[in-house]
């Protein structure tokens, strides 16, 4: 069988700069479009510069001796090859002529087109993270697809590191009650056991919240534990307040949908820790509207990146207003946010450095790439946790879904590890006006 030609968009290399190595022996066509278009994204600070930036280092590398028009191997052991192709606007049947535009996407349709006439005997097959530009590709007889390297196949399966037990044997849940522990060989064969899994036990006369630790493999109770005044109101809430109080636990993700309490817990456990780590860092990634630069906003640097960072600061005011002005807790926030102990930040800033005795809260973690998540991680010194919160539902970056981004592939890649633990929380707590939203709108 000949080998296929698969077309990159810019969007497929700006999500994963080593996109280019993922298509085995077949070949690899690259629009010259994608170079105009990639030559805008190489300065700034985001991932979206950094994955530029490596991408053309590895062109630039890869090509050294070689005429980027004709077919260059890939390096590596049965890997295809890879050239760039020039758009004419000379073909019969144009993307531009069909659309009516001289459009950047309709160029790269246009490189299509004339690679599957220069190829007639091999499928040539575009590959974009863009859905529309997969529509408009196929409207006009392309073959087009998404790109399925690092995608979460099975994400309406994805662990919600929660298990429930109805019927348990209730000598356990007494057992449990009492000395609030019960060795793996107490328990053995009863129940699956995972590191760092939740359980709700459900017997005949009661029922029990427990965790099981894997560090020293047993099963232990878990109380509905109240943080900076902040009391968990369900099950999932509590389980996710012990999680972030474990101090075995490095890395947690909470996920679920808006109203939840993800960052509200998180935030509340982090400062209920203010004593063991010297700083606390809150971030989400900035997603302006338009997808314009934040230098197109008026202001310093605070006052462009204060609006994206506005809930964080809301969550931190409702946990302030839990007690009163002339208490210590409330004066605490304060001295925390003067003093940088407690920083509100763009994950931008993250890039390059090495965090060390902080405890690292990642908001809206569903707007990641997996690349992005681990270079977060990647960012871990000693004694540090990192949290992730999100709703893989909601997604608010084009190039993202429910499959391909950071938080699904977080927990479905680190899923069983003792450093981590996970969380789906489903109950709407906010308030019931969200909930009927949730639930109907």
């Amino acid at each position: 069988m000949d080998k296929k030609i698969f077309v990159l968009d810019t969007s497929v290399i700006i999500y994963d700069h080593r996109s280019i190595m993922n298509f085995d022996e077949h070949d690899v066509v690259l629009p010259i479009t994608v170079l105009e278009e990639l030559d805008t994204f190489k300065k700034g600070n985001d991932t979206k510069n950094f994955e530029t930036r490596e991408f053309i280092r590895f062109l630039d590398k890869t090509s050294k001796d070689h005429l980027i028009k004709d077919w260059i191997p890939l390096p590596g052991e049965e890997k295809g090859s890879f050239k760039i192709v020039m758009e004419t606007n000379g073909l019969i049947d144009s993307a531009i002529k069909t659309y009516g535009t001289d459009s950047m996407d309709n160029r790269i349709l246009n490189s299509c087109l004339l690679i599957a006439k220069e190829e007639k005997k091999r499928q040539v097959i575009l590959v974009t993270k863009d859905v529309n530009l997969r529509l408009k590709a196929k409207a006009i007889g392309i073959q087009a697809e998404d790109y399925e390297t690092g995608k979460i196949q099975n994400v309406d399966n994805l662990s919600t590191g929660i298990h429930t037990y109805s019927n348990f044997d209730q000598e356990i849940i007494d057992l449990l009650y009492k000395d609030h522990k019960i060795s793996f060989e107490q328990i053995e064969g009863k129940m699956e056991l995972s590191p760092n899994a939740y359980y709700i036990l459900q017997g005949e006369k009661s029922s029990a919240l427990a965790y099981y630790n894997p560090f020293v493999m047993q099963l232990e109770r878990v109380n509905k534990q109240m943080v900076f005044n902040i009391k968990p109101r369900n099950a999932e809430q509590a389980f996710a307040i012990h999680s972030i109080l474990q101090p075995e636990i490095k890395l947690v993700a909470l996920h679920g949908v808006a109203g939840t309490g993800k960052t509200l817990i998180a935030l509340a456990a982090a400062i209920a820790q203010r004593r063991d780590f010297k700083q606390i860092y809150l971030a989400r990634p900035i997603i302006p509207l338009s997808n314009r630069d934040l230098g197109y906003l008026p202001g310093d640097i605070k006052s462009k990146i204060d609006p994206y960072m506005q809930p964080l600061w809301d969550n931190l005011k409702f946990i302030q207003y839990q007690f009163d002005e002339h208490d210590k807790e409330y004066k605490q926030i304060n001295i925390m946010v003067e003093q940088e102990k407690l920083l509100i930040t763009p994950l931008a800033y993250i890039r390059g450095r090495s965090l060390s005795d902080v405890i690292f809260i990642v908001d809206e973690a569903q707007n990641l790439t997996p690349h992005e998540v681990k270079t977060i991680i990647t960012r871990a010194g000693e004694n540090s946790k990192f949290i992730f919160t999100g709703d893989i539902k909601q997604i608010d970056t084009p190039y993202l879904d429910e499959q391909s981004n950071g938080l699904s592939y977080l927990v479905d890649r680190i899923e069983g590890q003792k450093l981590f633990s996970h969380i789906q929380l489903i109950k709407g707590e906010r308030s019931e006006l969200a909930n009927l939203a949730n639930e109907l709108l």
